[in-house]
């Protein structure tokens, strides 16, 4: 039997593990090399770098978040502040998960972000642009009032604002008791702000 062709994707699945196994600081191309039993100069000719290949597998990591956010900033059979609340609980657990239950892959995301990565920089675009969505929908259905400058002004001060739920800088934060209650408290203010002047009642929606 011929040998699996060695593939980017091939080489991003080997390097998250081997990320995993070592962490960020310690992780080499040879170790990835090793694990799929090829030479280094192999992965070279799919990623010129070791930084390349870092933020490749990065934005491999981040764009399964982003693709499930994406989802649920779509809907449409639910309430504008019923979205909202779910995207941002969805992204709240998502960065939980990560920083608890896959630490290795967090510091190499932390390390690209001290590093002002373009990676890093796409994928908050990417949310932004998400929570964009959510407000252009809301404020068309007549849910939502923006706030001067328009749904994209409005999500930016939304990601901003809930920072402390899905920034990195906080993520010691996320384990402790009343973290939640807080997240809740942080999500009811914004969520009543936006509908208070849009000819609704401020509170939990009915598509929560």
């Amino acid at each position: 039997m011929s040998p699996e062709p060695l593939t980017a994707e091939r080489i991003l699945e080997a390097t998250e593990e081997v990320l995993r196994r070592h962490g960020p600081g310690k992780a080499t191309v040879v170790d990835v090399a090793r694990a799929l039993g090829v030479s280094h100069g192999s992965v070279y000719r799919h990623f010129g770098t070791k930084a390349a290949l870092r933020e490749a597998v990065t934005k491999r990591w981040l764009d399964r978040t982003a693709d499930e956010l994406r989802h649920i900033a779509g809907r449409r059979e639910q309430s504008a502040d019923g979205v909202l609340r779910a995207w941002l609980a969805a992204l709240f657990a998502a960065k939980r998960q990560k920083a608890g239950g896959d630490p290795e892959l967090f510091a190499t995301y932390e390390v690209l972000l001290d590093g002002s990565s373009g990676v890093v920089a796409a994928h908050l675009a990417d949310l932004v642009g998400q929570l964009t969505v959510i407000v252009e929908a809301g404020v068309a259905r007549g849910e939502f009032t923006a706030v001067p400058g328009g749904a994209a002004a409005t999500a930016e001060a939304l990601f901003h604002a809930t920072s402390r739920f899905h920034d990195p800088a906080h993520a010691p934060e996320w384990s402790r008791p009343g973290i939640g209650d807080a997240f809740e408290a942080t999500v009811e203010l914004l969520v009543r702000g936006l509908t208070a002047t849009a000819g609704r009642e401020p509170g939990r929606s009915r598509g929560h």
